[in-house]
């Protein structure tokens, strides 16, 4: 019988084996040194011209050995081809598929390399569309329109040929100081794992990876700053921030990244007990764990838990650590060194070399006649990757995202009025877009470069606004420093007019390059460097003052609120946030964002959300007040929404092992269309510890055009009441409950008491994790 010439002669190259036959298959074939090399990305052309974008790069990116030399045994992974220097995407993708090609060629088994980028906010690489960032997300409050945007975003990673997403960021804000706070998506763990969890699904849909990020505790540093020890209690991790990763895992996540930091004294790097017992035993996770960068040495370097590059190395892949990034420090030479030397056992080679395999065939880099060739090298001309369709859905999202934190009746601006628009960020795109965007990672170490994208101003969008407005323009100041002739300047040029749009806020940067970002962590939460000195001079005039915020976290507002005619909140709303806060503030849309983050009191530097227990909220024991500015889910609209009550289906009694029926009824009486987020918190009036007084358990956003009435329908399930007990043991107590039901976490309409019936339960992993949630449209 002869072979069929259709069908590859190797078991590990016949796509339709069994993933896990072709796995064994090609692991036999292999030596320890093509073992190790899929174990590691390598990150060409990084330089200094390229940048600081991550920490210590420039001590850590030099290669071991020359290209040609380092092809040879193979390849995990390739670092950030479009996201390391300002390249044309056709051109960058000319040069995935000549290094593929090449990598290809000169293994034994042509085994191709994967591809990662960052993707935070959009595809990190020059000329793509840069959507808001994740604390907009999380104001959507919108599950549905960030699963779109992921969907998007992937679609353009796989026509680069990019086949891992480097996103999203699942950590729970804790401390407003911290400069990541404008990656996170907010600071209640069902919010973050609702909207991450739909950003993963529309990311995978594309058949690329996302990558959660950053497992786990990383958000908890003491006082906020960057890769700090982390101190917090198991209940902490297990009821805060580890939620939102399981909901990402059961929503099909295929990757996960390290948290840099140390938990109690152990790096999470080096902590089998974190990414293997939990994240693999516990949690039932079968993909890859990928480093974040730098790491594995990170251990020896900054962690000091070990001597060498080889005991870095033997500390990182017995914890479960499959893949070193960025590039090649410690699993090459030294983890071959610490295999022979028996430092290492083979064995953990092979289980970390399965799972990267197993993903390359998932992705069908295994399969007999891949090409290496991007499919926007297919397209005849330039692809672009910025077209009207997804401007369209990053405009979108910039809409729903916008807050309106404070009116006294200054917005809507009146068409025609003199508008004197002052503050750093009114006249520049920056103001737009957050750290991880492409222009303020890579694009600010090559100024001779433009951006790439057209990203308008807030300036420009007033001064074309069709409600022709009369504008004027000062500076004022920028983000940092000025001078007291431009603060005069533009106090000069508010007094002249009906009303002065103040656009204030941060510069993103990386590592000390902006006043929010990673390695940008503040000291205390008032505006930076003069602003506030501006907003006092403007306020001063007279003139009704519109603050208009673009900042990467929330800043003091007190001791200007009762003097402010309105203040607008866009996070960094991305290339399309000009038209959306022009529209917002024009009053064509409806305000419709929602805080995913409080705004402090003057004089909160102390980490503080609204997930605290009776003691950690406001008391006569302590002269501290936490209690906020803005709480947790607050967002005002121009026509609010008629509340026609909740109430429950059937008797007030709640099964711990069933489901509560919650109807809310909400009626639109104005003329135009209004969006409202319907917010349910859990009351647990007694537990075994001391638990938050309120915490998120549902909600949805209710669409209703003029004139219309509609109920949702929220269904929750007992375990969604679920705590860490004293045990360590997840519970669902019997006994009173109350669900409170507004539109903020402060702004309760209704408060449904309950009583949960039936035995205490215990449940773990599986347990329900998000409410059913429906919308009836009433006739």
């Amino acid at each position: 019988m002869t072979a069929d010439p259709g069908q590859p002669t190797e078991l590990w190259r016949a796509p339709a084996a069994d993933i896990d036959a072709r796995v064994g298959d090609l692991i036999g074939r292999l030596t320890l040194r093509e073992k190790i090399a899929q174990l590691y990305g390598v990150w060409v052309g990084v330089d200094r011209t390229s940048g600081q974008v991550a920490p210590n790069q420039h001590e850590l990116a030099t290669l071991p050995a020359a290209w040609e030399e380092l092809i040879v045994a193979g390849i995990g992974q390739l670092t950030r081809p479009f996201g390391t220097a300002p390249v044309e995407p056709v051109a960058g993708a000319r040069g995935v598929a000549e290094a593929q090609r090449a990598i290809m060629d000169a293994g034994r088994h042509g085994i191709p390399a994967l591809v990662h980028e960052e993707c935070l906010t959009g595809l990190a690489a020059w000329r793509a569309s840069i959507y808001p960032s994740p604390l907009c997300w999380g104001a959507t409050f919108d599950p549905v329109l960030i699963e779109r945007m992921g969907a998007q975003i992937g679609a353009t990673m796989r026509l680069l040929g990019v086949h891992q997403g480097l996103a999203p960021v699942l950590d729970v804000a804790r401390d407003l100081r911290w400069g990541r706070v404008e990656e996170t998506i907010g600071e209640d763990p069902q919010l973050v794992g609702l909207i991450g969890s739909a950003y993963v699904r529309g990311v995978q849909s594309a058949g690329v990876v996302a990558t959660l990020k950053h497992f786990v505790g990383y958000s908890a540093s003491r006082a906020g700053r960057n890769l700090a020890p982390v101190s917090a209690g198991a209940r902490e991790i297990a009821d805060v921030l580890l939620p939102p990763f399981e909901m990402a895992l059961r929503a099909g996540a295929r990757s996960v990244m390290n948290s840099y930091t140390d938990i109690d004294g152990v790096p999470v790097a080096a902590d089998p007990s974190v990414l293997t017992d939990l994240l693999r035993e516990r949690l039932g996770f079968t993909g890859t764990v990928v480093a974040d960068y730098f790491s594995v040495t990170f251990l020896q370097t900054l962690h000091a838990v070990a001597a060498s590059p080889a005991e870095a190395a033997a500390l990182a892949i017995d914890a479960g650590v499959d893949v070193e990034l960025p590039t090649l420090n410690c699993y090459g030479q030294p983890l071959a060194d610490a295999v022979s030397s028996g430092l290492v056992d083979a064995c953990l080679v092979d289980r970390a070399l399965r799972r990267v395999l197993r993903q390359k065939c998932e992705l069908g880099l295994l399969d007999a006649g891949w090409s290496p060739e991007p499919p926007i090298l297919a397209g005849a001309g330039n692809v672009p990757l910025d077209d009207a369709d997804r401007r369209a859905l990053a405009g979108e999202v910039a809409r729903r995202s916008v807050v309106l934190l404070h009116n006294s009746g200054a917005l809507p601006l009146a068409p025609g009025a003199r508008v004197a628009v002052v503050g750093p960020r009114a006249d520049t795109a920056q103001a737009m877009l957050g750290c991880y965007s492409f222009p303020m990672h890579v694009g600010v170490h090559h100024p001779d470069v433009p951006i790439g994208v057209d990203v308008p101003t807030l300036l420009s969008a007033l001064t074309d606004d069709p409600a022709g407005y009369e504008v004027s323009y000062e500076l004022g100041c920028p983000v940092l420093g000025g001078s007291d002739a431009d603060l005069e300047r533009a106090r000069r040029v508010a007094a002249g007019a009906d009303v002065c749009v103040a656009v204030l806020g941060d510069q993103a940067g990386l590592f000390g390059g902006g006043t929010s970002g990673e390695g940008c962590d503040a000291t205390d939460l008032r505006l930076p460097g003069r602003q506030e000195e501006l907003l006092e001079a403007v306020l001063g005039t007279g003139t009704p003052v519109v603050l208009v915020l673009l900042v990467g976290r929330p800043y003091e507002l007190e001791r200007q609120l009762d003097r402010l005619a309105a203040v607008v909140c866009g996070f960094y709303p991305g290339e399309e946030g000009a038209a959306a806060l022009a529209d917002v503030l024009a009053g064509r849309v409806d305000p419709a964002g929602r805080l995913p983050v409080h705004f402090p009191a003057a004089g909160e530097n102390q980490p503080s959300t609204y997930l605290a227990p009776q003691l950690g909220r406001r008391s006569d024991v302590s002269t501290v007040d936490p209690t906020p500015l803005f709480p947790f889910g607050h967002g005002l609209s121009y026509w609010p929404a008629r509340w026609l009550g909740a109430t429950v289906d059937g008797p007030d009694t709640w099964p711990t092992d069933g489901t509560v029926t919650v109807r809310v009824g909400l009626r639109n009486e104005a003329e135009s269309t209004v969006s409202e987020v319907v917010q349910v918190y859990l009351h647990d009036e007694v537990a075994e510890v001391a638990r938050p007084v309120q915490q998120l358990v549902a909600a949805v956003r209710v669409e209703l055009p003029p004139g219309q009435q509609r109920t949702a329908v929220i269904r929750i399930h007992g375990d969604q009441t679920s705590y860490t007990g004293r045990d360590g043991r997840r519970r669902v107590d019997p006994g009173p409950v109350e669900l409170w039901i507004g539109t903020s976490s402060t702004m309760i309409h209704d408060r449904l008491r309950l009583t949960m019936t039936g035995p205490v339960r215990f449940v773990g992993v599986d347990r329900q994790l998000e409410s059913d949630v429906a919308i009836e449209q009433e006739t």
